[in-house]
């Protein structure tokens, strides 16, 4: 199992920015043409690796490799981005890494792009970037493909690039020392005062968890929610204000998020989404998402009277 917070140590080191691994200060996904650089970015280390991991590193500061964070981002969105404009889309995974001495709720976002046989393009133009556009990494550039000559020469280094990445990826293996000391700094130095749990599933996996009790009517809510899977030392959920339910048994770990909706002084809570962990004996894990929320009705006289009596 890859230590995430180690990996990235290791890829950081690995001299500059190449044509398996990118780094970002941050992700801008607001605009068109934040978006149109990341998806670049994506295009060309899919085509440049077709036969190993690739990644974005998100959180960096170009000039020093000095680790600064960004703020915890909902994953769930970024496949979708690159399933509606990239041909053949890789398979992407974001995850929220924390490391030491940040500022609280500040993360490194390491972004993993999975093998691609197929060479991916632009099946929309966005940005300054045309339809049917295709591109590969040429060093630390992302650059587009001019001929099937430049196309056919990423093959070249695939073999390079796939030893550099497994040697990479194998010297960022988790250990008993690093999921002990996970535990005991998320337990002891982090969350002392917010009643922090943990589980352990499979005999493998370590999830801990800490949130403030928040009793409404029969059900137990939490606040201030912070979940982490400890041998990855990835950041799987974390709010200052959200409401959570958790629940879990031998081979799962679900965390259901609410909203609170209501009139005048009577609030309820409804479920919004639900995130479901199962893991397997085989040493692997899967994330599952469901979105819940069902929108509630209220009487349109009540509605009426309530927003024209002010």
């Amino acid at each position: 199992m890859i230590n995430k917070r180690l990996l990235i140590k290791n890829l950081l080191a690995h001299n500059d920015e190449s044509s398996f691994y990118d780094k970002k200060r941050q992700l801008n996904l607001h605009s068109k043409e934040g978006k149109g650089k990341f998806l670049k970015h994506i295009c060309a280390l899919s085509n440049s690796n077709p036969t190993n991991n690739s990644y974005i590193v998100v959180g960096v500061e170009d000039k020093d490799n000095a680790i600064v964070g960004d703020d915890f981002f909902d994953d769930s969105r970024i496949q979708n981005l690159v399933n509606a404009f990239l041909e053949n889309p890789p398979k992407i995974q974001y995850e929220n890494v924390p490391f030491p001495n940040l500022p609280k709720g500040k993360v490194v976002g390491l972004v993993t792009i999975k093998p691609n046989a197929k060479v991916s393009s632009f099946k929309k133009s966005i940005y300054m970037i045309p339809y049917s556009a295709v591109f590969i990494r040429r060093g630390s550039n992302s650059i587009p493909v001019e001929s099937m000559a430049d196309l056919n020469s990423i093959t070249n280094n695939t073999n390079l690039n796939t030893e550099t990445v497994i040697s990479i990826e194998n010297n960022s293996r988790n250990s008993i020392a690093h999921t002990l000391d996970g535990v005991i700094d998320f337990m002891n130095l982090r969350h002392p005062d917010i009643s922090p749990k943990y589980k352990v599933f499979k005999e493998l996996f370590v999830i801990c968890w800490a949130g403030v009790p928040k009793k409404v009517r029969d059900n137990t809510f939490l606040s201030r929610v912070d979940i982490e899977l400890i041998n990855e030392q990835v950041k799987l959920f974390y709010s200052a204000q959200d409401v959570v339910e958790i629940t879990y048994n031998q081979n799962s770990f679900t965390i259901v998020e609410y909203v609170p909706l209501g009139l005048n002084d009577k609030t309820s809570y409804y479920p919004l989404e639900k995130l479901t962990i199962n893991f397997h004996d085989n040493g692997y894990y899967k994330i599952d998402r469901e979105m819940l929320f069902a929108p509630p009705e209220f009487n349109r006289k009540v509605l009426h009277h309530i927003y024209n009596s002010m």
